[in-house]
């Protein structure tokens, strides 16, 4: 009976010890999530929660990080910059909206752009920080429209502002998202909408994994979907864009070079261009896979491949990638315009070589709606002093509307210190492939097809020193 008991007791005792392990690591675990609505958030779609989610931010990244949780309800917000190990997580019930008062944003790593303007705004940003994540079924919705001039003007009005406040009041349009110099960084799931100019920037980071992510970006005018900017070891997959601008941009303003990144099944829409290198190429881009994509419904450019500002573009590989209603497929540009940025000292003419695009299907914009009436599918250009280096194009099959009845063919202009948009050089002579300026390319199984009647070769060459055909 005392053996009984003792047995007994003992049992008691492990129970009791595993309840208290079970209990420290509940409270554990809960101490590694911060709720802002704890910290004084509202979320009544009113109340600007700026201060209370930055509080719950720092508190988390000082207790070694965790994530800090965003549900029930609408928030508004203005700038706010995530710290080591924090993870923010929007729920699904749950949506963060970019506040309409410019004054309620801050800029991180200001510069300007290719187009000008002064950027660095952001409605959530990181900078020199590790180990940070945007994650959860909800929305980030970045109020964009509020930015647009009438709605500036009406906002300035309502603040009762001086006329030296007015100054460049709302120019620096917010992006949604920016990262700079940050590694690490992990986006999942996560719905983002509705920016005043780029949805997600990534600068000089490092370690990005971008999985199942939704981008819509239309509010305003430069509304990129994802920038990649001297930044390299990236990860974007399974993720869907639909932007007014750039949909997925490989950049580098700024020396530093952009490499080392993977794209996969990915849908992409744009009013501009659907997978773009350039046009602010200051540093090299390398190490470059894009697969297994489905574009559509893009009027600028499906794969555009852009060195203008001195960026030496090498070992690139894009495979499996289908297009419906596309202006110009393939368009790949060597220039000489070299711009710089950041005050960083001007480059010499880059290069691009090692260019391999195969397994493409598709079909381009009808006459009505493409941006250069009589279109083609493929325009691969350097200029007469700088040549395209190799590039290889395998198994590539489009389908166009043909040519203008009363088409006439003028000299292709080489623009050489020109912006590099394929629309500036206007109708070219082939329909199918016009390529110039090329030390070496290789062909293998292209097809063009027109619709209708068309006037032009499908194959034009020009100044091109090896063609392989097979």
């Amino acid at each position: 009976m005392k053996q009984y008991l003792s047995i007994n007791n003992l049992i008691k005792i492990v129970l009791i010890v595993f309840v208290l392990h079970l209990n420290t690591f509940c409270s554990s675990e809960k101490k590694n999530i911060y709720n802002v609505l704890e910290y004084g958030a509202i979320g009544d779609s009113i109340n600007i929660n700026t201060s209370q989610i930055q509080k719950a931010i720092n508190e988390c990244t000082l207790n070694g990080g965790g994530t800090v949780l965003i549900e029930n309800g609408i928030y508004i917000s203005g700038t706010i910059l995530l710290k080591d190990n924090v993870t923010l997580k929007i729920s699904e019930n749950a949506k963060l909206i970019g506040s309409a008062n410019p004054q309620d944003y801050t800029s991180i790593d200001t510069f300007v752009d290719a187009t000008g303007q002064e950027r660095g705004n952001c409605l959530i940003g990181a900078t020199d920080a590790t180990n940070i994540g945007v994650i959860g079924k909800g929305v980030i919705d970045g109020n964009g429209k509020a930015f647009l001039s009438e709605n500036i003007k009406q906002k300035i009005e309502e603040l009762g502002l001086s006329q030296n406040e007015k100054k460049g009041f709302g120019a620096n349009r917010p992006f949604l998202l920016r990262f700079v110099r940050s590694n690490s960084i992990r986006l999942k799931n996560i719905n983002l909408r509705q920016p005043a100019a780029w949805t997600c920037h990534f600068y000089q980071s490092n370690n990005i994994k971008v999985d199942s992510i939704s981008i819509y970006s239309h509010a305003h005018h430069n509304n990129d979907g994802i920038d990649l900017d001297s930044s390299h070891n990236v990860i974007i997959t399974n993720t869907n864009i639909d932007a007014g601008d750039d949909a997925i941009c490989i950049k580098s303003t700024s020396p530093i070079p952009t490499h080392n990144v993977n794209v996969s099944n990915c849908k992409l829409k744009s009013d501009w261009g659907a997978i773009k290198f350039g046009t602010e190429s200051m540093g090299d881009f390398y190490n470059i896979s894009i697969k297994d994509c489905e574009i559509h419904n893009t009027k600028g450019g499906g794969i555009k491949i852009l060195s203008v500002d001195g960026a030496n573009i090498h070992d690139i590989d894009i495979d499996n990638i289908s297009m419906n209603t596309v202006d110009m497929p393939i368009f790949i540009r060597l220039g000489e315009r070299l711009r710089t940025y950041r005050d960083a000292e001007k480059q010499e003419v880059g290069s691009i070589k090692n260019v391999s695009i195969k397994n493409i299907t598709a079909t381009t914009q009808n006459l009505q709606n493409s941006r250069v009436s009589s279109p083609s599918g493929i325009f691969i250009t350097g200029t007469p002093n700088h040549k395209i280096g190799s590039i290889s194009l395998e198994n590539i099959n489009i389908t166009l509307p043909g040519s203008e009845k009363d088409l006439q063919l003028k000299p292709v202009a080489e623009n050489e210190t020109a912006y590099p948009e394929f629309s500036f050089f206007k109708t070219l002579p082939a329909y199918g492939l016009y390529a110039r300026h090329i030390d070496s390319i290789q062909l293998q199984n292209l097809k063009f097809n027109s619709t209708n009647p068309e006037i032009r070769k499908d194959v034009v060459f020009e100044d091109v020193n090896k063609i392989n055909q097979r």
